[in-house]
């Protein structure tokens, strides 16, 4: 199953930092996504974007993991040449991940 069928995400950014959220929609698949998706298997999907690295913070009272994600936004929003400059649609990215 792909992540948007059990959870959602958010996106933020700081300078060349990217924050994903994923947030479980039903807390019995929270730990499925907590053994599933680690900061490896989000820094291979992210590849090509992600040029630093990815740490994974969890979030259990809330049924959540926040992904920080390190030189991946092509230098930040006033360097970057890229059209999404803020990587908003990373979470959209992040939901694809099968699990």
């Amino acid at each position: 199953m792909k992540l948007w069928e059990i959870a959602h995400s958010r996106t933020g950014d700081k300078g060349n930092i990217s924050n994903v959220s994923l947030i479980v929609y039903d807390e019995a698949d929270y730990e499925k996504v907590v053994n599933a998706v680690t900061e490896e298997v989000v820094k291979e999907h992210f590849k090509n974007v992600v040029k630093g690295k990815v740490v994974r913070y969890e979030l259990p009272s809330i049924k959540a993991l926040n992904f920080v994600m390190y030189d991946a936004l092509g230098g930040g929003v006033t360097r970057s040449l890229a059209i999404d400059k803020h990587g908003k649609s990373l979470s959209s990215y992040l939901l694809e991940i099968e699990i």
